[in-house]
């Protein structure tokens, strides 16, 4: 059994933990995906480089609202993905080949499970390795979740993890789910010609994820645009490769091409052998932690979407830093914090929200006031010719302090960080206003127009 100084679970954020700080220690690597982990191959950075080509189709095909003469001729699938996945693939080789030159890491291409306390058997192609070290970190990621009616069915389909790869876009394409992954991956293959159809057994998209007034305005906003079966669920799937016939619970048929599922995702944990480590997990299947990011086993620490409460990249990155310093400061430890996460949705509209949505602040019986400004009543978006766009902001009533905010339309994952910066500074409404001088005529007075529309006592 080889022995290590540290073992770190997961080539995605747990690979950026370690840095030339670390270069004294045994480092141990072990993973059975390709570098740079979900993120870079399959997650958030692929998906907004084509959310990114969509916007531009969308903007060519739009441009007569600006009495711009244009017209898409088309867009260059193959292309496409060979501009994105070209230079994404070569960034994970060259993340592996890198740590492999490091003398100080031992990189390990397989699957690992705990056989006991800080001890795990990670099976290669080439056999079995038994490994142990001092302390562990696990950032194992997390998968797609595939419902039971699709497992049966034995019929392809596409996930996250796989969709942005296709070799053709699909001309009828249905979307099982309404969450974000399910909105970015609609947006992005109805601006590149795909005939979209979402069942989402919720009444609305986003519904659990976002603002009540920003779901319902998204949803909205993409009714005329794809074919939304809401309220519904999936309950049969026949046919045959390229030719599916998908039944839903109300007894409607669709037929598609291709089938993407994107129901959500769940922690790797249960692969792992977790209860041989000591490691215990909550109800969802996530690693429990506490705020310095241990586990409930000595000397084991975990980050990312396999114990993170708000499964994001930059969280992520942020509890490794976390980790990062509670490993090599074992008497200086530092705390995560969740209470003022910012996200983003890069569909369209764009949406980005950070703090509590006013169904929670009503669920949490706060005296809050909210105020809302469009887009459209501000220079810039008169400029852009938006109209549905807005900011909703939240503030606590008797001292001020923000709440939350909300944002829907262009930009949306840009304005919201001065929202962010004030949640997390602990600044009032009325201070991130009035303090600041905001340009004009940029976007961001839309920000600050809802700000100073709040009524609150300060």
């Amino acid at each position: 059994m080889r022995r290590h100084d540290l073992i770190i679970l997961g080539a995605g954020t747990g690979n950026a933990l370690v840095d030339e700080r670390f270069a004294h220690l045994d480092v141990a690597l072990v993973s059975d995906g390709p570098f740079g982990g979900t993120c870079l191959n399959a997650g958030c950075i692929p998906s907004k480089m084509l959310a990114a080509t969509a916007d531009t189709a969308d903007t060519v095909r739009d441009a007569a609202r600006f009495d711009v003469d244009a017209q898409l001729r088309g867009v260059d699938w193959p292309a496409v993905r060979s501009r994105v996945f070209d230079r994404l693939d070569r960034a994970a080789r060259e993340g592996e080949e890198g740590r492999r030159e490091d003398e100080h890491i031992t990189v390990y291409r397989g699957t690992a499970r705990f056989t006991g306390p800080r001890r795990l058997t990670v099976r290669t192609e080439d056999g079995a390795e038994e490994i142990t070290a001092d302390r562990v970190v696990i950032a194992a990621g997390g998968r797609p979740v595939v419902p039971d009616v699709l497992q049966k069915a034995r019929l392809p389909f596409e996930t996250s993890d796989t969709i942005m790869r296709i070799d053709e876009v699909p001309d009828r394409l249905v979307v099982l789910g309404g969450g974000y992954i399910a909105a970015e991956l609609a947006h992005v293959f109805h601006s590149l010609g795909s005939r979209i159809t979402v069942v989402e057994k919720a009444d609305r998209l986003l519904g659990r994820q976002q603002d009540e007034q920003v779901s319902q305005a998204f949803t909205d906003a993409v009714r005329g645009r794809w074919d939304l079966r809401l309220g519904r669920e999936l309950t049969a799937v026949r046919g045959a490769p390229g030719a599916l016939l998908l039944t839903l619970d109300d007894g409607a048929q669709l037929e598609a091409d291709t089938l993407l599922v994107a129901v959500g995702r769940r922690p790797n944990g249960d692969l792992l052998d977790l209860d041989a480590a000591g490691v215990e997990t909550d109800d969802s299947g996530r690693i429990t932690v506490d705020e310095r990011m241990r586990t409930t086993a000595e000397g084991v620490w975990a980050l990312g979407d396999i114990s993170t409460p708000v499964p994001l990249k930059h969280v992520a990155n942020r509890e490794a830093e976390i980790v990062a310093h509670n490993l090599l400061h074992p008497d200086e430890q530092r705390s995560m914090r969740y209470d003022a996460v910012p996200s983003a949705v890069f569909t369209h509209p764009q949406i980005a929200q950070v703090g509590l949505t006013e169904q929670e602040a009503r669920d949490q019986g706060l005296d809050y006031a909210v105020a809302v400004h469009d887009y459209a009543d501000v220079a810039y978006g008169w400029a852009l010719e938006e109209t549905r766009g807005f900011c909703k902001v939240l503030a606590d009533r008797r001292t001020g302090r923000l709440l939350g905010g909300h944002l829907l339309g262009p930009q949306a994952a840009t304005l919201v960080q001065p929202l962010v910066i004030a949640l997390t500074t602990g600044m009032t409404a009325r201070e991130l206003a009035e303090v600041p001088l905001w340009i004009h005529p940029a976007l961001t007075e839309v920000v600050e127009n809802a700000l100073r529309d709040l009524d609150t006592r300060r």
